[in-house]
Order: structure tokens, then sequence, then C-alpha cells
């Protein structure tokens, strides 16, 4: 699922960033992938501002306005119609990102 293109507030400090890759593992949209030894922001648009990578993030290395996108998802299925759903159901340990 791709939201509005170049809007996310997602950013990544790479000074800041070990390279521990924990922000990979949890988000569940894969927006982030490791170049050399540190995280980069993959698909920016992919990124539904959840806040798990923040949340997971000891290093405080990344940032994100999170809660916006799924907010985005409630917006669209009452424009479209249907089920609100900003893909955060449940993750590998059936826990919600939002």
């Amino acid at each position: 699922m791709k939201y509005l293109s170049k809007v996310a507030s997602l950013k990544l400090n790479a000074q800041k960033c070990v390279g521990c890759g924990m922000c990979l593992e949890v988000c569940p949209h894969n927006v982030l992938r490791m170049e050399g030894r540190k995280a980069v922001i993959a698909d920016l648009d992919g990124c539904m501002e959840c806040g798990a990578c923040m949340t997971n993030c000891a290093f405080g290395a990344i940032t994100v306005n999170k809660g916006v996108g799924c907010a985005a998802a409630i917006i669209n299925s009452i424009l479209y119609g249907g089920e609100p759903s900003c893909d955060c159901s449940g993750g590998k340990n059936g826990d919600s990102c939002c």
C-alpha cells in the first residue's frame, strides 16, 4: 500500500544509527533496508507512520509523527467505503503496531 508521495514524516539520523537492524524487523511495510552497516529509508511512500521503528530504536536514530498513517486509512475508508486498514492488524508476535 502506498500513501501520498513524499509526505511521510519518517526521518532517519544516520549518525545515530548503529546498524542493529531492529527497525527492519518491526517495520510492517519494509520501508527500511540496510546499506553497508546502517539503516536507510528505502521506500518513504510505503511508510504508514505507525511508529514501530521509532519506538524500537534504542539509539534515537528514527523519528516519525506516529499514528497519522492509520488516521489516513480511516479517512480513506470513510471516503471510499470498506473497512479501514493500515495493515497493522498483527505482526510476527500478533502485536498491533498502532
